[in-house]
């Protein structure tokens, strides 16, 4: 296992990139404990990829360093970093068994023959393929050859950190529920380093200990599940996390107040005045709608089992507001309520902490 430094780091793909928008890795200082399990979550092209590769030394950076444990490993080719990679398609040697592919890592490194048996049957049983062991490669589904490919990166108990580059995209639905279980279970066990890189954010926040969310090359928040759904420090992380995503609305704010197309939103915490664009966002869990509030029209209202989302116009902006399923729903000249010590204040689509919070949000 391997705590990961990421020093200085960033990439671009040109030669001599002259500007922000030449890299395709902006620059990045990240340290990332020995033994936890993150997610790299993001758009598609947003860079997840690309900072894998590096760390898994398949890329070298334009700029700066990769430490595993302190040991600078930049100029280290992928064997010697001692990781194991999963890829987003099956590769697989279509010519072995799937005992033979399976036990392939571990035989190249000379590990005892019982030991091999024995690890190949339990990753077997973890990936659900005992029954096909002696049978080739050849000729397997795709997300059959996809489960070998996991079950290979999962063979070797000595690796410093394993990584996942969107692993179960050929997956059938429910097989990644019970291998997204079993690598959780794997990361229980044996405290390997992860990173799992997606942009399914079920799998990141399920997953992971912590998720870095990436957006345009750079890592714009990294925490806990719960750290993003409560605080985005992004409006991106906001929007990405959440079904629907965060609300946003452009705003003045002053002191503990929000001005929002001419009406008052109480922000349950004081602000120095923000510069630069300033928007308010608040998740459509945290809507209530009934007398109070910014006047608003509704547009249409979805059943999704648990609870109906109801799509609202404020002034033609959309807002989202979550209503349980038993709830009777609104008629005309409703309101919707933004909960005062849930609203985050974002200038230039950053978070801006308060000066303090009021009494009452806290």
């Amino acid at each position: 296992m391997a705590k990961i430094t990421l020093d200085n780091l960033a990439h671009s793909y040109l030669p001599a990139p002259a500007g922000e928008d030449d890299w395709a890795l902006k620059e990045l200082n990240h340290v990332w404990g020995d033994g936890e399990a993150y997610a790299l979550l993001g758009a598609s092209g947003c860079g997840k990829s690309t900072l894998l590769n590096i760390i898994s030394g398949l890329l070298h950076p334009s700029q700066g360093r990769i430490l595993f444990n302190d040991a600078d490993v930049t100029d280290h080719p992928t064997a010697a970093r001692n990781i194991a990679q999963v890829f987003q398609f099956p590769v697989v040697y279509d010519t072995m068994t799937v005992r033979d592919n399976l036990a392939f890592p571990l035989r190249n490194r000379g590990a005892e023959a019982g030991y091999v048996a024995r690890r190949v049957q339990e990753i077997a049983a973890m990936i659900g393929m005992e029954e096909v062991l002696d049978r080739k490669a050849r000729g397997l589904t795709a997300d059959a050859k996809q489960k070998i490919s996991l079950g290979r990166g999962m063979v070797r108990e000595d690796v410093n950190a394993l990584l996942f580059d969107e692993p179960l995209t050929v997956i059938d639905p429910h097989m990644k529920w019970e291998l997204r279980t079993q690598l959780k279970a794997l990361h229980h066990e044996f405290g390997h380093t992860m990173i799992y890189v997606t942009h399914d954010q079920t799998e990141a926040l399920t997953f992971a200990d912590k998720v870095v969310v990436m957006h345009e090359g750079r890592v714009v928040q990294v925490g806990t599940p719960e750290e993003l759904f409560e605080r985005p420090a992004h409006t991106f992380v906001g929007y990405f996390i959440g079904s629907p995503g965060m609300n946003l609305l452009d705003a003045e704010v002053s002191g503990e107040v929000a001005r929002v197309g001419g009406h008052e939103v109480p922000l349950g915490a004081a602000y120095e005045a923000p510069g630069g664009r300033v928007q308010i966002g608040v998740r459509p869990e945290f809507v209530t709608l009934g007398g109070e509030g910014l006047p608003v029209t509704v547009t249409r209202v979805e059943d999704v089992g648990r609870h109906r989302i109801v799509r609202l116009d404020f002034e033609g902006t959309a807002l989202n507001a979550l209503l349980p399923e038993e709830a009777p729903l609104p008629g005309d000249g409703v309101r919707a309520r933004l909960e005062p010590g849930a609203v985050n204040v974002y200038s230039d689509d950053w978070r801006v902490s308060p000066a303090s919070r009021s009494e009452e949000a806290a």
